[in-house]
């Protein structure tokens, strides 16, 4: 069944000096694809920004750069967007490739390994060892078809992993994440797509959301959403395919996609150069709310 949504993505810096000047990028705007539409975007900004301009990057994502020079202590950027999401289609694994077949056609397919190389090295959030690799390894046995085997990474690190609010930050190295088997969602899709890239198979991250459902009984809080992260492999023969290794599940119309990059910093929700002497805070509320049909 199509879902549609009505998004507010609000973020908060609350500065305890004064900024006199902001630079920022911001990734928000959901994509147009096939099986989701994003009807509408609107940027709020307070203070209003000398200008606001929007383009596409690399990666087919929009960006919207603004800046302020006006002295201001308080920024408010809230986002809304109108969002539809289709069913997806299934997935026809039996196409699939087993992992040493697909291995095999990425690399040994000039044209196609020059297409996803950017998707199979280190990234600046991305990186592994041998503990990593160690880790992976057993879910892709030679014969088993590189899709399932995505999906049997993906519920390990779901088994074996608690998620933390907190525990990690964006700097956190995937090593501690290893080892202390613990962190969130951006966590475990990096850890993943390191595991994959490890293994000379082809990762990217996406950032989006997932509509949370509340207790049975229960009204749906203000604010109780929040961005979501989760991974896309590409699969020889059948193609890109999703998986959200956070909650061991395929993404279906639930799951709104915001970018596609090689990690959280090609994609971040903001990221900006603040001209300040003082420290700031930082508040994000996110509201995925279903529209009547």
């Amino acid at each position: 069944m199509p879902m549609r949504y009505k998004l507010t993505h609000r973020t908060k810096y609350s500065y305890l000096g004064s900024v006199s000047t902001y630079h920022s990028l911001v990734c928000l705007q959901p994509r147009t694809l096939p099986g989701q539409t994003c009807h509408a975007f609107s940027l709020h900004i307070t203070p209003h920004p000398v200008e606001l301009v929007a383009r596409t990057d690399f990666f087919g994502n929009t960006i919207h750069y603004f800046s302020l020079d006006v002295s201001h202590r308080e920024l408010t950027v809230v986002a809304q967007s109108d969002v539809e999401s289709l069913p997806k289609e299934t997935v026809m694994t039996n196409l699939s490739m087993s992992c040493a077949e697909a291995h095999s056609y990425i690399w040994n397919t000039r044209s196609v390994k020059t297409e996803l190389l950017q998707y199979l090295l280190p990234s600046p959030f991305i990186a592994w060892d041998d503990d990593i690799k160690h880790f992976a390894e057993g879910c892709f046995p030679e014969n088993l078809c590189l899709y399932e085997g995505v999906k049997s990474l993906c519920h390990k690190i779901f088994k074996e992993f608690d998620f933390v609010s907190n525990f990690t930050n964006v700097h956190t190295p995937l090593k501690t994440v290893l080892k202390e088997r613990k962190g969130v969602c951006q966590d475990f899709s990096h850890l993943a797509i390191a595991c994959l890239r490890s293994l000379g198979f082809p990762a990217r991250y996406v950032s989006g959301y997932i509509e949370t459902l509340p207790p049975p009984g229960k009204k749906k809080l203000q604010g109780s959403d929040a961005s979501h992260a989760w991974i896309s492999a590409f699969i020889p023969s059948i193609g890109w395919c999703e998986f959200d290794p956070t909650n061991n599940m395929v993404p279906g119309e639930r799951h709104i996609i915001t970018a596609y990059g090689r990690d959280y910093g090609d994609i971040a929700p903001l990221k900006g150069i603040i001209f300040s002497s003082g420290k700031h805070t930082l508040s994000v509320e996110v509201d995925v709310i279903p529209r009547p049909k």
